[in-house]
């Protein structure tokens, strides 16, 4: 199941990763997991270790796909995991109507 989130398109979200096993216990990867944009125009900013990034939102409304794999064997071969995030950007909405007055002028 992916992770479903929402933001508007003045923000962006931390996702943080905690790899477990099977039955819920913390689980150890092999490397740094790697982060990547599948379709949508958001973009990513990744943390140094891997384990976590800030999915930034595009300028425009819409929805981006990010996936994130990683390999959970810790010997020589590879055993994937992965999982997908769904970003739905909305366009922010106005909150204050910006009043501004000119100088005074003559009647």
């Amino acid at each position: 199941m992916p992770l479903d989130l929402t933001v508007t398109n003045e923000q962006k979200i931390q996702v943080t990763l905690t790899p477990v096993t099977e039955t819920g216990k913390p689980a150890t990867l092999d490397g740094a997991p790697t982060w990547s944009v599948i379709s949508g125009n958001s973009t990513l900013d990744v943390a140094a270790d891997g384990l976590s990034a800030f999915l930034v939102s595009a300028d425009d409304p819409g929805d981006s796909d990010f996936l994130v794999k990683a390999d959970a064997d810790l010997g020589s071969g590879v055993v994937e995991v992965s999982d997908t995030i769904r970003l739905h950007v909305a366009g922010a909405q106005a909150k204050s109507l910006g009043l501004a007055a000119g100088p005074a002028v003559p009647k």
